[in-house]
């Protein structure tokens, strides 16, 4: 971060007068002066870097709180420009994600990406688990019983075992009946790893429904709501 005009006179001066310096830079005039707004395309470098460096998607509420120096509507402006800039072709994308914004490889050279770091199949979900996700997704919050009623066959607790310890999956409480089982629902993590920005981002139930060879009525008997779903996590 470059110095203010302030902490530069900070620095290359001693109190005078008994005045510290510290509200304010006077200028000839007497007058507050102002401290520079920056440059639009140094601007939009820095939300770039800071985007790119954030290990999470970076929300609006974030970068405005990095950016509290810079007018709000210049940084959406360059937030906006940023955005046409990724609009071209190219390896990497600018993306919404879970209410924030990501710089990704795009989704059609995941293979090559994979080839870097030597992706090993056994990090993959099984099939079971990519089942069991998709029917917590479109159906939470859901006890493990009624995971189970869906897919019409047991569900085996490693797997949702897996899906938490994955942070793909969290209890949000227990269900109001005999033996009060666990409630299941996604995380914020769920819609980072399938690039959502929230759950009404999902694919079409059906799309899904036909992929995983599941009954697309019954995933959609209950839609989750809103309130729902506690995904802002901090």
């Amino acid at each position: 971060m470059r110095p203010t005009p302030l902490v530069t006179q900070m620095e290359n001066s001693e109190v005078i007068d008994g005045q510290d310096g510290l509200d304010r830079q006077d200028g000839q005039d007497g007058e507050h002066a102002e401290v520079p707004k920056l440059p639009s395309a140094e601007l939009k470098a820095i939300l770039e870097a800071l985007i790119f460096a954030s290990p999470e998607p970076l929300t609006p509420k974030a970068i405005y709180k990095l950016l509290d120096s810079e007018p709000k509507e210049d940084v959406q402006a360059a937030l906006a420009e940023l955005k046409r800039d990724y609009d071209r072709p190219g390896g990497l994308q600018l993306v919404e994600v879970a209410g924030g914004y990501q710089i990704v490889t795009r989704p059609d050279l995941h293979e090559w990406v994979r080839r870097l770091f030597h992706e090993r199949t056994t990090q993959r979900l099984t099939q079971q688990g990519l089942e069991t996700l998709a029917v917590i997704a479109y159906r939470q919050p859901i006890t493990s019983l009624e995971i189970a009623e869906v897919r019409g066959v047991s569900t085996a607790s490693g797997v949702l075992n897996t899906l938490l310890e994955r942070h793909l999956v969290k209890i949000v409480g227990r269900k109001q009946v005999v033996g009060r089982p666990f409630l299941y629902a996604t995380t914020k993590e769920f819609l980072i790893r399938f690039g959502l920005n929230e759950i009404s981002d999902l694919p079409k139930v059906e799309d899904m429904a036909e992929a995983l060879g599941l009954d697309a009525p019954i995933l959609v008997e209950r839609m989750p709501s809103e309130d729902q779903l506690p995904l802002n996590e901090e």
